[in-house]
This record gives structure tokens, sequence and C-alpha cells, in this order.
């Protein structure tokens, strides 16, 4: 065990999981502003190991996934930990505050947690103009920044495609690349979006809307589509242009969780881990396109099995609760 699995994480997991998660990215958003800390946190990063996906150059293939800063505040001090590469948000047109507490589950002997957060943002219009701000700032950070943008919960979803619209043109000249997030188990309706249909209107509005400012479009999925629903967003990926794919979200699969242990929302972590591989090899079988692979990856061999099952990324979120963030130089020393 870490000095963060041996310290700090008992004092995180004293609180209930949503307070450690607000403490904890407010001490970064904190450190973000301070040459000093962002000096300290240095101590973590790995030795450099450059990849070049979808056009951009990242200094390692260990990202943050989209959940952990959500509006976007402690971008310097996620680079500073070493991060490879920082997906923020998700992030949705109208600010809303979320499913109602609780809405975050530890289970520590399954390594995994459980959410139903429903996206709980500052919308896009806030969240832009604290990027323009950091942007305009000496700290923005030298890594790749991602922005995972959904539907507002109030949307409905036959107005979806003008929703994320509206915030892609708010966002993407802010973004290295935009994930659009049509999978979380969390947003009622927002997986109808994954309909080869409903998708393909979707990219391609973004798509016309992408000419000017043209930034890597990529399409996070769930981990619990069939063998058919899975091609047919290959096939509508393809034929949309689209850069690359985040496999996978949540599931709502909880049959690895004790019933007594059991809360409805998504499920992550070490549960997730076969499931997401397997999304990965089944992508990276049928296309040419870049998978993102995020699902279970607690260490170096979760990690491994990623990049050889086609994977050109990987991001962690769960993983990082549980070990902390020496867990990114544990990847990067035996890969």
């Amino acid at each position: 065990m870490n000095f963060y699995e041996r310290f700090v994480r008992p004092l995180l997991f004293s609180l209930n999981a949503e307070a450690a998660h607000r403490l904890t990215v407010e001490l970064l958003r904190g450190a973000s502003h301070s040459d000093l800390a962002l000096r300290a946190l240095r101590f973590f990063q790995p030795s450099p190991k450059p990849k070049t996906v979808f056009g951009l150059s990242f200094p390692n293939p260990i990202g943050l996934a989209a959940g952990l800063d959500k509006n976007g505040v402690a971008l310097p001090a996620w680079a500073a930990l070493g991060f490879g590469f920082i997906e923020i948000g998700t992030v949705t047109a109208k600010a809303q505050p979320g499913n109602s507490k609780p809405r975050i589950f530890r289970l520590p002997a399954q390594q995994a947690l459980i959410n139903r957060l429903g996206w709980n943002n500052d919308g896009a219009a806030v969240i832009a103009e604290r990027l323009r701000s950091l942007r305009r700032s000496r700290r923005w950070p030298a890594v790749p920044v991602g922005i995972n943008i959904g539907k507002s919960k109030a949307t409905p979803v036959e107005e979806a495609t003008d929703d994320y619209l509206y915030s892609f043109r708010l966002l993407r000249g802010l973004a290295d690349y935009v994930a659009l997030n049509v999978s979380s188990p969390n947003t009622p309706g927002l997986g109808e979006l994954q309909e080869p249909a409903a998708l393909s209107r979707l990219l391609h509005a973004i798509r016309s809307e992408n000419q000017t400012i043209e930034k890597p479009v990529l399409v996070k999925i769930a981990p619990d589509l069939s063998v058919t629903e899975l091609e047919a967003i290959i096939a509508t990926c393809e034929e949309s242009g689209v850069s690359g794919i985040i496999a996978t979200n949540t599931t709502l699969d909880h049959s690895s969780i004790p019933p007594a242990l059991d809360q409805q929302g998504g499920l992550s972590g070490a549960p997730l881990r076969e499931r997401s591989t397997a999304m990965v090899r089944a992508i990276a079988a049928k296309s040419k396109i870049p998978v993102i692979a995020s699902g279970g990856i607690s260490n170096a061999e979760s990690a491994r099995e990623k990049f050889e099952a086609g994977a050109q990324l990987v991001q962690g979120y769960t993983g990082f609760v549980y070990r902390g963030p020496g867990l990114i130089r544990e990847i990067m020393e035996k890969l």
C-alpha cells in the first residue's frame, strides 16, 4: 500500500463519498492557483512517453475520465499530478443541480463505486467563461484537455441535438477534443441517442458545426450494448467521421454486487473491468477508429489489458479514488 492508501484514503473515506469528492476537488482547485503547490504535486509525475492520437500529442496515455472535475476548476493540478490528458464534464447546456442526495456510494470490497449524480454542473456558459479565464492566465495545462458534453435533463430527447449544439458552440474553441456523452444511465432517455438514426442526426449536426474550428469529436458509449447495437454505433461513427470512441461509461449490470449493498445508479470500478475490455476488443476488431478505454483500471495489469485489447489511450476515475495519484506512475513504469 502506498502513502495515499495508508493515510489519505482513510481520512477521505471517513467522510461520505460526495463530501470527500468535493473536498478533493476544492483542495486541487486551491493548488491550481499556487506555484508552490503545483511543484509539490509534480512529485507524482511519471517519465514522459509521448503518444499521438487523432492529431493530438499526449505526454503519456493515462488520462483523467470525465466526472471527477465536472466544472473544470482544477486543470493545472490534474496536469501537475501527471495525467497525460484531462477530460472535464459532463457539461450540459443548462446548469443543473443533479439528482437528490445521497448519490455516490462506495463499495470497498468490490473496489467499486455506484453513482447517480445526474450531471450536476455549472452549465456551459459559466464553464466556458471559467476556461477562458484560465486560458488568459499562465496556468493552462500543457496536456490535451477534453470537454465532455451531454443533454440537459430538462431538455426533451427530441430536442437533444440543439442542446448539444449550444454547448458545442460555446466550448469547442476551448477544448482539444469534445466528447459527446450519449450513454449515462442517470439521465432519463439519454440512451435513445445511441440508436443509429438519433446518433446519426446528432453527429451530422455536430460535424456541420465543426467546420470552422475543427476539433476531434469522440463518442462515449455504454458497456451494456448488444453486439448488434455496438456494430450499428461503430458504423454510424465511421460514416460520420468520428475521431474516437470512449469505451465505456458506467454499467447498469449490478450482478456482481451483493443485494444488501446495491443502489440505483451506474456501477464503475473493478466489476466493470472485464466488460469494458471486451467492448474495447470488439471495437478494435471491427474499426480503425481510435479507442479510449475506461472502466476497471486500478493497476498496471488492468491498464496493460486495455492496451492489448486495442486501446490507444486509457482514462480512470474509480481506480484513482481507491489507489491515489501514485497509480499513474505505477502504470507507466510497468507498461
